[in-house]
């Protein structure tokens, strides 16, 4: 696999990543990584695709080859502005977007912000908590959050990342935590994920910080109304294996104008990995669609 270049851009006083896999002329695909994750999770999905679009994939602040947010915490609000500047910077819209899980979640919320920019929107996973976690968390006082986060923030400030003596070692974890992925997925995954540390160990190269629950932001309602906004069409992936809830039986689903929902069968919450070729014609055949209007 003939890799991508790397570059870098600036947002909010950070030097944040990304990958591009040329093709200049080509209409602009973003994709947008889960949480403690990295941009070179992308590169099945990136290879099929580079003939026919411009594809760069960030790596998010806190992950992969970006720089680690000091002194605040990883917000929705922060991961939004860090793509809306990629996309401008980089003049990039109107812009199609694959995100999964976080990823997806940020995706979601950018489109909703920017409708005019978006073309396309695939979401993996992308929904975040479902209405019986939002009431559960609602049901709690902000002291109760605010006590939980400041416990969580001092228990990550004494929390060194995990040193592993090899890359073999990181690759084992990585398929002990992952069985659903290869063998060759999981190297390439370890591989691109972990860095090596001044002692000769290896460490995964997202900051634990970004972990942590934020205990304000924005609001469950608030999400629906950027859902709402989204004028794009927009496929919604979901695998049946995972452990996310069904959006069109709990309700979340009613808050889309313009979406279509696809459960894959086979596949856990990483469905590019787990069925990456019945993912990909489900992707070419939306886009497809998309285009024609």
């Amino acid at each position: 696999m003939q890799g991508p270049e790397s570059h870098s851009y600036f947002s909010q006083r950070l030097r944040l990543h990304y990958v591009d896999w040329g093709n200049p002329d080509a209409p602009p695909l973003l994709l947008i990584h889960g949480g403690r994750d990295h941009c070179r999770n992308w590169d099945w999905v990136a290879e099929a695709l580079r003939e026919d679009y411009r594809i760069v994939a960030p790596d998010l602040r806190g992950h992969g080859d970006s720089a680690w947010f000091v002194g605040g915490a990883y917000a929705m609000a922060d991961y939004v502005y860090d793509i809306a500047q990629l996309v401008h910077q980089k003049q990039l819209a109107p812009v199609t977007v694959i995100g999964h899980s976080l990823g997806g979640s940020i995706a979601l919320h950018y489109a909703g912000v920017y409708p005019e920019t978006v073309k396309a929107l695939v979401a993996i996973e992308g929904l975040g908590p479902s209405p019986a976690q939002i009431e559960a968390r609602r049901d709690r006082s902000i002291d109760d959050r605010l006590r939980e986060w400041i416990d969580t923030q001092r228990g990550l400030s004494g929390r060194l990342p995990r040193r592993y003596p090899t890359l073999e070692d990181a690759y084992r974890r990585m398929q002990e935590a992952n069985p659903r992925l290869t063998g060759a997925q999981a190297r390439h995954l370890t591989v691109h994920g972990a860095n090596q540390n001044e002692d000769g160990t290896y460490s995964w190269k997202f900051d634990n910080y970004s972990r942590a629950d934020r205990p304000v932001g924005i609001y469950p309602e608030e999400s629906f109304r950027l859902w709402s906004r989204i004028a794009c069409p927009t496929l919604l992936v979901r695998g049946l294996e995972s452990w996310v809830g069904d959006p069109e039986e709990d309700g979340r689903a009613a808050h889309f104008s313009n979406a279509r929902f696809v459960d894959v069968a086979g596949a856990g919450h990483w469905v590019h990995h787990d069925r990456l070729d019945h993912f990909l014609g489900l992707v070419r055949t939306f886009f497809a669609e998309a285009e024609a209007g």
